[in-house]
């Protein structure tokens, strides 16, 4: 009987642990705390929102050279775009280039001109509270398809638009610029 004394028997040491052994239990360790946050991020990035940078004052005097967006990515699987939407898109012949954002003034089945200063959506002019200028140049009455959008920039006389590269296909857009996060005084909704 060994009332409280520890027994004669030597306590059993544990084998000692090898070089390859730690090296495998730290690569453990890092996948299953960085992986899971990897697809989190790769996750959200694709499917629901990402960041982007304004290059560029074809949105001017709403949105400004370098500042930062987030783009959300879900309201378009629910809803198409919508006229007055801030929308960043990829052309098809330039994806190599940074993506554009423009503002939606037309959407599928409207005609859309340009004249006189105005945009004019089926012969109506397009009411635009958020320009600052008119809108140069004259586009003469163009059908928007279906399955497509047709886009300007805010700063008229500075933007490379639906004026200069026809209408964009709703499968080019990445999604729409929801929030402005830099410079942070500059932060909240864009609209």
């Amino acid at each position: 009987m060994s009332e409280g004394f520890p027994s004669e028997q030597s306590p059993q040491t544990p084998p000692p642990v090898s070089n390859q052994t730690q090296i495998m239990g730290w690569i453990r360790d890092i996948l299953e705390t960085f992986l899971p946050a990897l697809l989190i991020v790769l996750v959200v990035n694709v499917f629901l929102a990402q960041a982007t940078r304004v290059e560029g004052q074809s949105m001017e005097p709403n949105l400004h050279n370098n500042q930062r967006l987030v783009i959300e990515k879900v309201s378009y699987h629910l809803h198409p775009p919508r006229r007055g939407d801030i929308i960043v898109l990829k052309l098809p012949s330039r994806r190599s280039d940074p993506p554009l954002i423009k503002r939606v003034v037309g959407l599928p089945g409207e005609t859309i001109e340009v004249r006189d200063g105005h945009v004019y959506v089926d012969g109506h002019v397009l009411d635009e509270p958020y320009l600052n200028q008119l809108t140069f140049g004259d586009q003469p009455p163009h059908p928007v398809s279906a399955g497509h959008v047709f886009v300007l920039g805010d700063n008229r006389g500075a933007s490379n638009d639906s004026r200069a590269f026809g209408e964009v296909a709703l499968a080019d857009i990445v999604g729409r610029a929801w929030f402005r996060y830099w410079p942070p005084d500059q932060a909240g909704l864009v609209r």
